[in-house]
């Protein structure tokens, strides 16, 4: 790092990104991409444009190993356009001397707004509602028609309570919302500032009317809403996920929304992704599905992509990555 470099360092962009971001950067970089915004890049066109790159911004659907790294010849830093970054085994990077970040913070706010949007939708069963109409079935007003859950004055278990989590909480708070969390450790500021009130996970799922997973994924988060975890919930519990479709097992969750073993679930998040509308999980009325857009605002996605163009910028010319893992 350092300097102004003879020769521009070579980046490979695996999403085709707008022109108008990569201008302020053209004296610095030379650029390459993968011209197709909505189909990720093909594996085997990776692992050849790999080989000549000095950077790579990556997209969470790209999968970063040692496969890639084998094919790298001067592969310094990649720069992951996502908060989470179980794309990328950050441990062989680090081992081979490859850089990892993230776009931390620029995502908060508008993935919070996405979780209590899929809360409030789910809770007051918002696409049943608009079916109904789309259906032309709906012929009468009726008091039970559609009838939901109130969110006001319940209590919301967050399971995670990182920035995500803090944020949705913050929102909770506005709703008059009695916050319980869990997390690996006790955050005594967010309980002074939010008066949300540590749980264990056990006490939390069995009481909460809203249960909203923000964790990260980790050996010890894979598959941790199961079977077991599902009955432990009231009958009348909703189930946020906005975190990774790989900390829920979704054959039980399946069986526990038919059987209504819990009420409802809203899902942005899924095992594998994406889902298509055969999808058991797509049969069932009780769960709100969304294609992966927690963070899909205009403004929040511009902001991700200029922070990983920063990250590149800084490692190459000095001032260091803004946000690397670890």
């Amino acid at each position: 790092m350092g300097g102004k470099l003879v020769n521009k360092p070579k980046i490979f962009i695996t999403r085709h990104i707008p022109k108008k971001y990569l201008i302020p950067y053209k004296d610095d970089f030379e650029f390459s991409q993968w011209e197709k915004e909505d189909v990720p890049v093909p594996r085997e066109t990776l692992l050849a444009e790999i080989r000549e790159v000095d950077g790579i911004l990556s997209m969470l659907s790209d999968r970063m190993d040692e496969e890639l790294l084998n094919h790298a010849k001067q592969l310094k830093i990649i720069s992951n356009l996502a908060v989470g970054f179980d794309n990328i085994d950050v441990d062989t990077m680090q081992e081979r001397n490859v850089v990892v970040t993230n776009t931390p913070d620029v995502l908060t706010e508008t993935t919070a707004d996405l979780t209590f949007t899929l809360l409030l939708a789910t809770a007051r069963r918002v696409i049943e509602a608009n079916d109904l109409i789309r259906d032309n079935e709906w012929k009468h007003w009726s008091p039970f028609l559609l009838a939901g859950a109130d969110v006001y004055g319940q209590t919301i278990g967050i399971v995670g309570m990182g920035r995500i989590g803090q944020a949705v909480a913050r929102r909770a708070m506005g709703f008059n919302m009695n916050i319980l969390y869990h997390n690996r450790s006790r955050d005594l500021a967010v309980e002074k500032t939010i008066g949300a009130t540590y749980s264990s996970f056990d006490n939390l799922i069995k009481t909460a009317d809203y249960i909203v997973s923000l964790v990260p994924l980790t050996a010890e988060t894979e598959g941790l809403f199961d079977k077991s975890v599902f009955e432990k919930m009231k009958n009348s519990a909703i189930f946020i996920n906005v975190s990774r479709g790989q900390v829920v097992d979704e054959d039980a969750l399946y069986k526990a929304l038919k059987s209504k073993t819990i009420q409802a679930a809203g899902l942005d998040v899924f095992q594998k992704e994406p889902i298509s509308n055969d999808h058991p999980l797509m049969q069932l009325s009780n769960a709100v599905c969304l294609p992966h857009i927690g963070s899909a605002s205009v403004r929040t996605r511009e902001k991700m992509i200029e922070l990983c163009l920063k990250n590149l910028h800084g490692y190459f010319y000095g001032e260091g990555p803004i946000t690397p893992v670890k």
